[in-house]
């Protein structure tokens, strides 16, 4: 049974699946690519374009080995995300989504990024949610949420607005973050 960090999961790929999980993760943005920092825009047309788009993001996602994936992580600023809600549940695509509802209790788990390989940081999330958007098609989305699913759904609302984990966590975590990251981005020349 594999670890779920948010978008990732945590588990071992044979030769064949890493392969593929590296071929979709050159796929995705990463941090701190100007893209993640973006606020996407409402969908207008539900057309072919944006159900070939849906369908893309769910097979990288599926590849990365993840469980949430924004279009703003593929450079596509519109205001669509899919995710997997359950273990045994096939990617949903929702459009335009929002968070309608949010319960009382919190939770601080650790969450992981496909747009931040690597790093994982303590966030306080809700831990149920009502989503409400639409599907590909321009009909209604609506589902109550809890745990794992309800904290994914956050997550992806958030890159769709421009925000990423690192802005949730604490002033610790996030240098601890930033530890990690500020090697690689020296050495790809990004100042």
């Amino acid at each position: 049974m594999a670890e779920v960090h948010t978008q990732v999961r945590e588990e071992q790929l044979d030769p064949e699946r890493e392969a593929r999980r590296q071929l979709a993760l050159a796929q995705i943005r990463q941090y701190p690519d100007p893209a993640l920092r973006m606020r996407a825009r409402e969908v207008e047309d539900f057309d072919e374009d944006l159900a070939r788009l849906a369908e893309r993001m769910a097979a990288l996602m599926r590849d990365a080995n993840g469980v949430g994936l924004a279009a703003t992580q593929v450079g596509v600023l519109r205001r669509l995300f899919v995710f997997q809600a359950g273990e045994d549940e096939d990617p949903v695509a929702v459009v335009n989504p929002h968070i309608e509802a949010r319960g009382e209790e919190r939770q601080i788990c650790e969450e992981g990024c496909l747009s931040i390989q690597g790093v994982h940081v303590e966030v306080e999330r809700t831990c149920a949610v009502v989503l409400a958007g639409q599907d590909t098609g321009g009909g209604d989305y609506r589902r109550e949420l809890t745990g794992a699913a309800a904290r994914v759904a956050q997550h992806e609302v958030d890159h769709l607005d421009g925000v990423l984990m690192l802005d949730r966590t604490t002033d610790q975590q996030r240098k601890q973050a930033m530890s990690v990251l500020r090697p690689r981005l020296v050495a790809a020349g990004v100042r």
